[in-house]
């Protein structure tokens, strides 16, 4: 893509992002703690679902060494009402480690990060990227999704594996303001653009979309 297009498309999805922005808790915080727990409750769960969840867990475990200090019979009774149950064990090992080998501070580098449990490369990019500011994509179906029709590239199940894919993502991203875009991205996934159906004559960057201009 032109980097003329990709500069139009960075400004008009981040100013489209700033007046659609979704407020959440997780997203009013810089804790690294605090938004590595969101984004492992928000895996594969709605954010709307997860906000009561993500509130009553940081009431009771407000810091790492607080969840360490848990009993797992208190995290489960937290997180069995909603069919969380799986995370219980793994947030609860995860927590020690950070505690033991990092002194309750959660390190900023992507590969030690992915070597906590339940800790994979979408969870650590984008904790990286809304605690940090590091320029990281955000690789999963929704932006894959989003990526794939702006460049008019064919989508299917294995796409966000694809190298083409990302370097795609990598190449379109706003690295002077990585959190503003990714917000964004989110955002237009769940409100505009979305898996059948896309609003396209609503979305901001529908003049850059190959696949609205089809």
């Amino acid at each position: 893509m032109e980097q003329e297009k990709i500069r139009k498309l960075r400004s008009l999805l981040i100013s489209w992002g700033k007046a659609n922005f979704r407020h959440y808790p997780w997203r009013e915080t810089k804790d690294p703690y605090k938004i590595l727990i969101a984004e492992i409750l928000l895996h594969r769960t709605r954010a709307d679902q997860v906000v009561p969840l993500y509130l009553e867990f940081i009431k009771r475990f407000p810091t790492n060494r607080t969840l360490t200090e848990a009993e797992p019979s208190e995290i489960k009774q937290l997180l069995t009402s909603a069919g969380l149950f799986w995370r219980i064990e793994m947030m609860h090992n995860m927590a020690g480690i950070i505690e033991d080998k990092f002194q309750g501070k959660i390190p900023h580098e992507k590969e030690i990060l992915v070597s906590l449990p339940g800790v994979g490369n979408y969870i650590a990019s984008a904790l990286r990227c809304f605690a940090w500011g590091y320029p990281d994509i955000l690789v999963d179906t929704n932006t894959v999704r989003i990526t794939g029709r702006i460049c008019g590239i064919e989508i299917h199940d294995g796409s966000r594996r694809q190298k083409k894919f990302l370097v795609k993502m990598e190449e379109i991203l706003d690295k002077d303001n990585p959190e503003d875009f990714n917000y964004a991205l989110l955002d237009l996934g769940s409100a505009v653009c979305l898996p059948r159906d896309p609003l396209c004559e609503k979305c901001p960057i529908n003049s850059i979309c190959q696949s609205a201009m089809v």
